[in-house]
């Protein structure tokens, strides 16, 4: 068992106080903190004190002795650490993307570099050779797009929205594929004549704050600040917002993304885990690479109803299953009367994110404080006590026997 310190992403989208004050960390420049990474992807391994004097980066640890870290059948299975952990701040909306299943990540991984394309290049999509199944935990309120509307909710939205009504005879004929395709594949005149009369009628009412953050309305208005006030070249993504469903999840709720889920966080702090992968294919609603065709090869075009998690609770934990067999995201809640005992399957990471705890193996004791992070290696015994109210949230691997009997 030992400390871990994560690598901070200052991705522009990102807010510039919630990591910061996690983190105690002095923010006076006003970066934009987005992420906060704990894991072993080779782009931004996390580094684990060994000792006051010697610090290791997480994937060279593990890939020293897999077994002892892993356990053998995580080891066997995986080769490496399965997952990355995360902390968001999403000030501003990000782009709308899919992630790509195994097979598929695998393919556009081997193209890219069979293409000679550097693995830093900005038009890249493919980063490495690994699905990106994920879960996102709440920390505050937190509204995301997620998948497309079912049909009869977006015919609706296609009826009661006035510049979107010469898009009916398409999604009549062609369904949710036929209609996505046609708008993101149509010249950007296009777009600026189909959005911006919708656009026009609608900022006045966001500017006095008469737009609810349950309508796409809000957010489509949300993008207009880097127009200037101007109606051209606006972004297509805004279809999106309008095609797929607007979730709020409250603190404590969880949604799992499986590879074709079309997705885009909107506002808010949460924990995300996923694959240990950085693969996206982008849409819209961002200034980086957007591969449209790529994008609509891995899309999943039905509609969906968003399952939200509330977790299953036991003592102190509560647990979010997911349908994969690479992680599994808790939240841990202790306090003077409530300790937490467990046993690891695989390696995990622990998170403090509120108060102070410790945390014991039979041979060790480690005192931990709000933004400080704990690797603990399989079959170690721990128990996590705290004076006062302490919450921690945890990323393993789940027994194989736990995983929920879904497809990913």
């Amino acid at each position: 068992m030992y400390k871990l310190t994560g690598k901070v992403q200052h991705y522009a989208w990102g807010g510039t106080t919630y990591i910061p004050q996690l983190l105690g960390i002095n923010n006076s420049t006003q970066q934009p903190y987005a992420e906060y990474w704990m894991g072993a992807h080779a782009s931004a391994p996390s580094l684990v004190e060994q000792n006051a004097n010697h610090h290791i980066a997480l994937n060279e640890l593990i890939g020293n002795n897999p077994a002892q870290w892993l356990g053998e059948k995580t080891a066997a299975r995986f080769g490496g650490l399965p997952y990355l952990f995360k902390v968001l701040d999403v000030k501003d909306m990000l782009s709308i993307q899919v992630h790509p299943s195994k097979t598929e990540a695998e393919k556009g991984f081997a193209r890219e570099n069979e293409a000679g394309v550097a693995l830093n290049a900005p038009h890249r999509n493919y980063k490495d050779d690994n699905h990106k199944p994920e879960v996102m935990l709440a920390l505050s309120d937190f509204w995301l797009l997620h998948g497309f509307k079912e049909s009869a909710l977006l015919l609706q939205t296609l009826r009661e929205t006035e510049a979107f009504q010469t898009l009916l005879p398409v999604f009549e004929k062609e369904g949710h594929y036929g209609l996505y395709k046609q708008v993101m594949e149509l010249p950007q005149a296009a777009v600026d004549n189909l959005l911006s009369p919708l656009l026009q009628e609608a900022e006045p009412l966001y500017k006095v704050g008469r737009l609810s953050k349950s309508g796409p309305a809000y957010w489509a208005c949300k993008t207009l600040a880097a127009n200037n006030g101007n109606y051209n070249n606006i972004d297509r993504g805004i279809f999106s917002i309008y095609f797929f469903n607007i979730v709020q999840l409250h603190p404590g709720q969880a949604i799992f993304q499986g590879a074709g889920v079309p997705h885009a966080y909107l506002e808010g702090q949460n924990i995300e885990l996923m694959s240990n992968s950085d693969n996206v294919l982008r849409g819209g609603l961002t200034l980086k690479h957007i591969d449209v065709p790529e994008l609509l090869k891995h899309t999943l075009f039905e509609g969906i109803i968003p399952q939200v998690m509330n977790g299953e609770k036991n003592g102190a934990e509560t647990v979010y299953h997911c349908p994969v067999p690479d992680f599994e995201v808790s939240n841990i809640t202790v306090n003077k009367l409530s300790a937490y005992r467990h046993t690891a399957f695989s390696v995990e990471i622990l998170l403090i994110t509120e108060g102070e705890a410790e945390i014991t193996t039979p041979v060790q004791t480690l005192h931990v404080k709000k933004g400080e992070a704990v690797l603990v290696g399989a079959s170690e015994t721990y128990t996590i006590g705290a004076g006062t109210k302490a919450v921690l949230y945890k990323a393993g691997v789940p027994e194989q026997d736990a995983i929920i009997n879904n497809k990913p």
